[in-house]
């Protein structure tokens, strides 16, 4: 086994973060019809730089642009990761509040749950609350 799960461990935690803010970078937009750093930086509650960070490998990855010193856009690549974040929090925050998990909790735990759930999980998630009604 060696070390590959801390690998896979790590890689996972880096594309939860992208995910995380394509989702803010979405919300701001939508909230307030642009997203600052300043804005990104608060809402993640991380300093500036750590956001021009993140801002930076958002871009590189195609899923954001911005000019220096202006608003950060989501790419249509970026939009549509930050569709797909959202409905798979909204699954799984269905599906643990079907379960009996307290909507509060649900929403806090669905934050990290979210990131880890594979396709096929997701799906059956998806197949469980749909037979519920």
């Amino acid at each position: 086994r060696g070390s590959e799960p801390f690998h896979h461990a790590r890689a996972a935690q880096s594309v939860a973060v992208l995910e995380d803010y394509a989702e803010m970078i979405d919300d701001l937009i939508a909230e307030m019809g642009e997203a600052r750093i300043t804005d990104i930086a608060a809402r993640m509650g991380v300093t500036h730089p750590t956001a021009t960070k993140a801002v930076a490998r958002l871009k590189r990855e195609g899923l954001a642009v911005s000019r220096p010193y202006r608003v950060v856009f989501l790419t249509e690549l970026g939009a549509e990761l930050a569709a797909r974040v959202r409905m798979r929090h909204r699954v799984v925050v269905d599906l643990l509040i079907a379960v009996g998990v307290p909507a509060e909790t649900a929403e806090i735990d669905a934050e990290g749950l979210e990131h880890h759930v594979s396709e096929a999980t997701l799906r059956a998630f998806e197949a469980y609350l749909a037979q519920r009604g």
